[in-house]
């Protein structure tokens, strides 16, 4: 049974951990510092940054372990969305208005570079052959859910729940129920589904909205807003695999993505028709 609760917020969300006792002050400080190391490689929002240094200039740089598992993901969803989903959209989504100071002013779009273009891998080093915008948002909140539970892991809490407001993961012995957040109406669920040992990560084209049809889901092709799709719910082994699939679903079919994923999907379009994979285990309202 979990019955310890600890709040807080990062990344510009609120998180909550529920565990079966309580957490070590030890533990809490290990979490909050392993956030801010993370925050402080990957975030767009903050001037000392290695993803602003890497917005100035062209080079090589020096992240933590932690880009490499990421890193390797993003490059299956890039191939697997030939494109679509991509480190790279950072500047894309600075132009729409939905940069480090919030101004919500559009400005006119530039083309968003290739992959192979701009960007080289080797180990946890990062090089640029000119300033690029990197932003991990598609993936990136769910692979730190996963990286908080394995610290968690670590200390022999064998019962507990992530959650980081839409990314979350479940380890223990009961099931968790979630339910299924209508993007019309937040107020509202569209169906719950029983977690277990997995993770679950939902995306909508309402969080972090802007502006007449803006908002951080973008088309790196159209230069714009994704349209026709406007939320995604998936449950896959990890949050990282699940949190980069919600935002895949947005522009890929499920059966290309089913050929190298195993997950469940939930996905809703403009006019309030669901679709869903036979695998899913949830009820629907």
């Amino acid at each position: 049974m979990l019955l310890s609760k600890h709040t807080f917020e990062a990344l510009g969300t609120q998180w909550e951990i529920i565990t079966d006792r309580p957490m070590s002050r030890t533990l809490i400080d290990t979490i909050n510092n392993r956030i801010e190391l993370f925050d402080s490689a990957y975030s767009r929002f903050r001037s000392d940054s290695i993803v602003t240094q890497m917005a100035k200039s062209a080079g090589s740089y020096v992240f933590p372990d932690d880009v490499m598992p990421l890193m390797d993901f993003y490059k299956e969803l890039y191939d697997a969305t030939l494109g679509k989903v991509t480190p790279l959209i950072g500047r894309s989504l600075e132009l729409s208005g939905y940069d480090a100071n919030y101004s919500f002013i559009e400005r006119s779009q530039v083309p968003v570079p290739s992959w192979g273009e701009v960007l080289k891998i080797e180990g946890s080093v990062l090089t640029t052959t000119r300033p690029v915008v990197l932003d991990v948002g598609a993936a990136g909140k769910g692979y730190l859910v996963d990286i908080v539970g394995s610290l968690i892991d670590q200390q022999g809490i064998s019962d507990y729940v992530v959650d980081a407001s839409g990314d979350l993961i479940h380890k223990g012995s009961i099931q968790n129920r979630v339910g299924l957040e209508h993007p019309f109406q937040p107020d509202t669920i569209i169906g719950v589904i029983d977690v277990q040992n997995r993770s679950i990560c939902a995306s909508a084209t309402n969080r972090r909205s802007w502006g007449e049809g803006l908002h951080h889901i973008f088309d790196p092709d159209t230069q714009a807003p994704v349209k026709g799709i406007v939320a995604t719910w998936v449950v896959a082994d990890t949050a990282l695999i699940a949190d980069g699939l919600a935002t895949a679903l947005f522009f890929t079919e499920p059966a290309v993505l089913a050929e190298q994923f195993n997950f469940e999907y939930v996905r809703m379009n403009e006019k309030g028709a669901i679709d869903y994979n036979h695998k899913f285990s949830g009820e629907l309202f």
